[in-house]
């Protein structure tokens, strides 16, 4: 057995089986598939060769030890190594077993080559995808801090534009606080220099006045210091002699006429369709909106004209005691008045006017507003039926009611009336009189069957109409004396001295009999029982005259002059 191992480690096997092996392993990737199988099968045979040889060492130490010698380590280490992967290369095992083993062991190298290769070629692979995607979040993470740069810079940024910002719009209220107080300053001058052109027209008037009245003057003398048959009279301080003289008011009269009736129209134009949009607004019917603005230009104008005479009378009476012009008393009044117009309490009119609307019986109006709505339409109405009052002639409305023949001279149709009716269903402009002449046209709404139409109205439903008479006038018939005609009837009774008593008899018709030198009318009244008897003679004829004048406009009443 020594002699055998001895060989055996002569030989050196296991050294030139590793050195195959490093050479094999040099030359692995540059060999063929052939040759790599030669190389492991040169291999395979000399590891067997060295294996039988040890397996004959193996032999004679064992055969040297006895029958039982080394038993428990053969049991224990070579049989279950021989069972589970090795078979003897004695007879008992083929060559084309030997073979297929050794196949077996070589694609299960390579597998194992392979899977190792895969793995390091993975992991080579994520090591680097790993760096990269180091290097991307490096990257990700400078341009964050970057962006956090950027924002610390945009809030600095901001906050300093904030404070300008800030800064400048404190700036810009200032301004703008100056600016108004600029403004109001400059419209307080504006309405001072309005107040001086004012007078400067007022002045041009007065010196425009007075050079008239001195050329009147001077052509007076010269005709004073020529012969003359009656030489007396010239000088003689006659109320004639002063009547030549003309004031402001008779100067001014033909341009503020044609002023007045420019006025009258664009209330018609403008004013009126403005209020009647208005009122649309909250009433839906067309012909109610059109009675409400027309009742109330009809009261406006009177309402202007009770306040041009109180206002007359006022003046009258401071004018009075210290009146000493060429001109005569009622000339100066009216001159004055002219003059200062402004001085007229226009809201008193208005709220007059919306108090009689309030209870006059033809129209009606939401409960939710007021006539208050119409404010400024019935401030300027009130204001140009002042001025009119001025004028010689003065200009008032003509005397309308519902019902009454429609007259082609007085009014023009409207666009839905029915051009073949007679009759004027309600009116929507009244007419503008000069005395007895028509000056301006109003406008009408004729339907068939005026006199039956149905009629809203704000107070309650009264009792059906029945007639009556007085005893000595059974013929005369009776027509409605409306509230406005009514009023002024009162206040001229008031200045002529005239008093007006009410009767207790109450109902929807009543009587009234004025009788004035001679002047004796009947009329119907929708308020009650009126009667005006004189309590004293009248101060003057022209009283009587205006008495009789205002009995004459009720239309179609019965007068016996005696």
């Amino acid at each position: 057995m020594a002699d055998t191992l001895r060989r055996l480690v002569s030989t050196s096997s296991f050294s030139a089986l590793q050195d195959k092996l490093d050479s094999w392993l040099k030359d692995y990737h540059l060999l063929s598939c052939d040759q790599n199988l030669n190389r492991c099968c040169e291999l395979v045979e000399l590891t067997a060769r060295v294996q039988g040889q040890l397996f004959a060492v193996l032999s004679q130490t064992a055969s040297e030890g006895g029958h039982y010698a080394g038993v428990e380590t053969l049991k224990s280490r070579l049989l279950p190594w021989l069972g589970s992967c090795f078979a003897l290369g004695s007879a008992g095992v083929s060559a084309d077993t030997s073979l297929s083993l050794i196949q077996e062991s070589v694609e299960k190298e390579k597998r194992i080559r392979d899977l190792s290769q895969s793995h390091e070629h993975e992991i080579h692979k994520m090591e680097s995808q790993l760096s990269s995607t180091r290097l991307e979040l490096d990257s990700v993470r400078q341009d964050l801090e970057d962006a956090q740069l950027e924002l610390d810079d945009t809030k600095n940024k901001s906050a300093t534009t904030l404070l300008a910002t800030e800064d400048e719009i404190l700036q810009l209220k200032a301004e703008l606080r100056a600016a108004c107080d600029q403004a109001d300053l400059y419209k307080r001058k504006l309405d001072v220099l309005d107040d001086y052109e004012r007078q400067i027209r007022l002045l041009k008037d007065e010196v425009s006045f007075l050079t008239a009245e001195k050329s009147l003057l001077r052509d007076r003398l010269t005709r004073s210091r020529s012969p003359s048959p009656l030489p007396r009279r010239s000088r003689s301080p006659s109320p004639l002699l002063r009547s030549d003289s003309p004031t402001r008011a008779q100067l001014t009269s033909s341009s503020r006429h044609a002023r007045l009736l420019s006025r009258f129209g664009d209330l018609y134009s403008t004013e009126r369709l403005e209020a009647q949009n208005l009122l649309r607004r909250y009433i839906d019917e067309l012909e109610m909106v059109q009675r409400i603005i027309f009742i109330g230009t009809v009261e406006a104008f009177h309402a202007a004209k009770m306040a041009y005479r109180q206002f007359k009378l006022r003046v009258r009476k401071t004018l009075s005691p210290t009146h000493a012009g060429p001109e005569s008393l009622e000339d100066a009044v009216v001159d004055y008045i002219v003059r200062n117009l402004d001085l007229y309490d226009v809201q008193a009119s208005v709220n007059d006017v919306i108090s009689a609307m309030n209870v006059h019986p033809k129209i009606s109006f939401p409960p939710e507003v007021d006539f208050i709505l119409l404010g400024s339409f019935l401030r300027e109405v009130c204001r140009v039926a002042f001025a009119m009052q001025t004028l010689e002639p003065p200009l008032d409305l003509a005397f309308s009611t519902d019902g009454e023949l429609y007259s082609e001279s007085k009014y023009r149709r409207s666009f839905d009336s029915e051009y073949s009716a007679p009759l004027v269903a309600y009116h929507v402009w009244p007419a503008l009189v000069e005395g007895d002449a028509v000056i301006m046209k109003g406008e009408a709404v004729t339907r068939r069957g005026a006199l039956w139409s149905p009629r809203r109205s704000r107070s309650r439903s009264s009792s059906p109409v029945r007639p009556r008479s007085r005893a000595g006038s059974p013929s005369r018939p009776l027509l409605p004396l409306y509230p406005q005609r009514v009023r002024e009837l009162d206040s001229i009774l008031a200045d002529t001295g005239c008093k007006v008593h009410a009767s207790p008899q109450g109902g929807a018709h009543a009587h009234v009999q004025e009788t004035l030198y001679g002047c004796r009318s009947a009329h119907t009244a929708e308020a009650g029982l009126w009667t005006a008897t004189p309590s004293s003679l009248p101060s003057s004829a022209s009283d009587a005259g205006k008495l009789c004048q205002m009995l004459a406009s009720f239309p179609s009443c019965a007068r016996n002059r005696t």
